[in-house]
């Protein structure tokens, strides 16, 4: 069982003292403070199949941060490399502050996987204490805390039932507490909502919020765009085993901030302080035009909606928009064709797609990479 894997390499939790001392240090921590610096992360299996091609992820402090990409394109690994399950073959880079791929970090990380198998014989109580003694807890803690994260998730009454009567959803709130009974400063969470209905998936989303409203920072790995466009402070989307885009939505998609202006019966074209801009006529309704002004400026629109006004023109939409999480999405892993891109590949060669680099930040919120060691570890494993 992973979790059981994974725990068993866990060192010996902190101490108390030594403990509410890091938690205090967490809570002062500045936003621009990088939980997780990885750069040139790659990973070849056997056969020559290169699951990772020079991946960088950089996760600040205090953040929701979605890993994106589709199937194949390396993000498992990626986590399965963060959480010390696979070795990379190269890596250069720090998660807590410390060098990548050491097991010293993980009694600071929670992980809850994407196929998690809880015991079937257990409670969700005796689950959450089960990993918190994996994880080296004190009995004391783990028995008042287990009891905190089930009230936490919502799971108290139903606390002393076998797992095997839960519902998915009821799953995924235990095992987001098994990841948090060793008091994290990272959470990592694998498809956290897959195969979890619409209320579940918001009952998901608003436990995460409580957890970075904590002062913690949480990586997720998920396919459900609308979900993590709701949740994420910053995404990364990863193709082919590299890194396309990495920032912001607002950043990642600035250049595609516009103005529309939907008019009833309006002239083929206005002008504008851009320039002039054609009318789009509706196949859905008629006489209905739409003008798209490439803006974010509010100022910019308002002589073009005088303008119509000032013609009797009928205006039924005036809003601002921008790409959405899935048009960028899209946009970063189709080819020129706009057929989607293969994942993982043998040996080079295989076409990219251009990277989408986000504007520079602001000094304020810039961060400033320090050197960091470098871990070169040769595999030889098969690939699961």
């Amino acid at each position: 069982m992973q979790f059981a894997r994974l725990f068993e390499r866990v060192q010996e939790f902190a101490k108390s003292g030594v403990h509410k001392l890091r938690m205090v240090g967490l809570s002062t921590i500045h936003g621009v403070t990088l939980v997780i610096d990885l750069q040139d992360v790659t990973k070849t299996y056997r056969g020559g199949v290169q699951a990772l091609r020079g991946v960088s992820l950089r996760v600040q402090s205090g953040e929701i941060f979605g890993l994106l990409g589709p199937n194949g394109a390396g993000k498992s690994t990626l986590v399965k490399i963060i959480m010390t399950v696979v070795r990379p073959t190269t890596l250069t880079g720090t998660v807590l502050g410390r060098p990548a791929c050491t097991q010293e970090v993980l009694s600071q990380v929670g992980y809850l996987p994407e196929h998690h198998r809880f015991p079937q014989y257990l409670t969700g109580r005796q689950v959450i204490d089960f990993f918190g003694a994996l994880a080296k807890v004190q009995r004391t803690e783990r028995k008042a805390r287990t009891e905190e994260l089930l009230e936490m998730v919502g799971m108290r009454d139903w606390g002393n039932r076998r797992v095997t009567t839960y519902s998915k959803g009821m799953q995924q709130r235990i095992g987001i507490a098994a990841a948090l009974i060793n008091d994290p400063r990272l959470v990592v969470l694998d498809e956290p909502t897959d195969g979890v209905d619409p209320v579940g998936r918001r009952e998901i989303r608003d436990m995460l919020l409580r957890i970075r409203a904590e002062g913690r920072t949480v990586l997720v790995n998920s396919h459900l765009l609308s979900e993590v466009e709701m949740l994420a402070d910053r995404v990364a989307i990863i193709n082919q085993g590299r890194t396309l885009a990495q920032g912001t939505i607002e950043e990642l998609t600035h250049d595609s901030h516009r103005y529309e202006i939907d008019a009833i019966n309006g002239p083929a074209s206005i002008q504008t302080a851009v320039g002039e801009v054609t009318g789009m006529p509706s196949a859905a309704e008629p006489g209905l035009r739409t003008y798209v002004i490439p803006t974010r400026d509010p100022a910019v629109v308002q002589p073009a909606i005088d303008a119509l006004r000032a013609a009797g023109i009928t205006l039924t939409r005036v809003e601002r928009a921008r790409e959405t999480l899935e048009d960028l999405f899209v946009r970063s892993v189709v080819d020129e064709r706009g057929r989607a891109m293969p994942g993982a590949a043998r040996g080079p060669g295989t076409p990219t797609a251009p990277p989408i680099v986000a504007p520079p930040r602001t000094p304020s919120t810039s961060t400033s990479s320090t050197s960091t060691p470098s871990t070169s570890t040769p595999s030889t494993e098969a690939r699961p």
